[in-house]
């Protein structure tokens, strides 16, 4: 249980990607990332949409901030946790390199919030560990 509690939330952008690309497209033309969500009209006059590509990237935003909580645990869990999404990085890297059908900005923006997810947790780790190290006052005499 506390593998699936350790992996990455990045992890699923990722898979609603391939999914995407690889699997309903079906090689078919066109862009799937423009394919038309919501559209509101505004009271400005405006009309809001949001692509399929802005929803992804959003939704992997929130899943960065969840992340960013989880950042804070420590122990093995949170080892395990700093593992995995370095894994999760390196996946995105080489998908990005290697597969022409990653080698999109909706792609690239997810692979820099999985990065972030990377430092991020690392950093906010250490800064957490230091806080729990303490030092006694006393000398030797």
């Amino acid at each position: 249980m506390s593998f699936l509690v350790s992996l990455p939330l990045t992890l699923l952008p990722l898979i609603a990607y391939n999914v995407v690309v690889f699997g309903m497209t079906g090689g078919a033309g066109g862009d799937p990332w423009a394919t038309e969500i919501i559209s509101i009209n505004m009271v400005s006059g405006a009309t809001f949409k949001m692509v399929l590509g802005d929803l992804v990237v959003t939704g992997a935003l929130f899943l960065l901030f969840i992340e960013m909580l989880k950042a804070t645990r420590t122990g093995v869990s949170a080892l395990m946790d700093h593992i995995l999404s370095v894994l999760v990085f390196v996946v995105y890297l080489i998908e990005f390199l290697i597969a022409a059908p990653a080698a999109t900005s909706i792609f690239f923006i997810l692979m820099v919030i999985s990065l972030i997810d990377v430092i991020a947790g690392f950093s906010i780790s250490i800064t957490g560990a230091r806080r729990d190290v303490s030092f006694g006052q006393g000398g030797m005499h």
